[in-house]
């Protein structure tokens, strides 16, 4: 039976997940698999080259600067995270990745993303240093509306929250029965339908199997959770929810606020650390 974490995305509430990530690999507590997606994969990484601390650290670091998230960056560049600091400048000078010990970690990592033809989710294992990987993390992490579809091996992606938000089910599928689950939202959330179906049939409308996508991915998202806390209850899955108190907007840019968010993830995890030991090892 293979012990895997399932990250959600959600851009800047990815820090709550950061958080609780951060105190797994301090405590030594091993998965064989990881699957994030959008921010559960820009952040998720960390995981397979045990940088601990590595994403609160540039977050907090560079979330004011108008080419990590920004309008201004979303004008000039069609992205409103610019591709050219985010996926080469940041991981690469500014706060490289460890991409010996990422290469070398035999955990599996996923990065979940939607192909603009079909509107179904792919989800790419990223082993090896280089564009590829980037470019993986960086369609899962490309939000529609304000970002450009990436181009990957001759075929568009964007994010993948779009139509596998909590991959929890592809994951099971493919060995990895027994998860912890690393949620955004906090407990009793509910996804409503989007009230903008106009806006993304228009400047979408080359797309209609993500336009459909997008416009009902509230119904799989809900059913989903419903899922995830039936698997709960029958001890197939370890769910973590950020506090209702502690919230951040996607596109947070307070490093007071981002910091807040991530403790409270760490908080989570050290209060729960002997129930995520047990789970993890039995």
């Amino acid at each position: 039976m293979k012990t895997g974490i399932v990250l959600e995305g959600g851009a800047m509430r990815g820090l709550y997940s950061a958080g609780v990530l951060d105190v797994i690999m301090e405590e030594g507590i091993e998965a064989e698999g990881l699957v994030g997606v959008s921010a559960g994969a820009a952040f998720g990484c960390n995981y397979k080259s045990k940088q601990i601390g590595r994403a609160i650290r540039y977050n907090t670091k560079y979330c004011n600067d108008p080419r990590y998230g920004s309008i201004k960056s979303f004008l000039k560049t069609g992205d409103i995270f610019d591709v050219e600091f985010c996926y080469k400048t940041l991981p690469y000078e500014l706060d490289p990745m460890d991409w010996d010990t990422f290469e070398k970690n035999p955990v599996e990592f996923y990065a979940v993303s939607t192909d603009m033809e079909t509107g179904e989710a792919v989800y790419f294992k990223a082993d090896k240093e280089g564009e590829e990987t980037m470019k993986m993390i960086q369609s899962s992490a490309s939000m529609p509306l304000v970002s450009k579809p990436v181009l990957l091996n001759g075929r568009e992606y964007l994010d993948g929250g779009i139509s596998d938000a909590i991959p929890i089910k592809w994951f099971q599928s493919q060995g990895y029965e027994k998860n912890v689950v690393i949620l955004t939202r906090p407990y009793g959330y509910r996804k409503k339908k989007s009230k903008m179906a106009l806006l993304v049939k228009l400047m979408l409308r080359k797309y209609p199997k993500i336009v459909h996508a997008m416009n009902t991915r509230h119904i799989r998202y809900n059913e989903t959770l419903d899922a995830l806390e039936q698997m709960e209850k029958e001890g197939k899955v370890l769910l973590f929810y950020p506090p209702s108190d502690v919230l951040v907007k996607r596109t947070e840019s307070d490093p007071k606020k981002l910091q807040a968010i991530y403790e409270a993830g760490r908080k989570d995890a050290l209060k729960r650390l002997d129930e995520l030991k047990r789970f993890v090892e039995k």
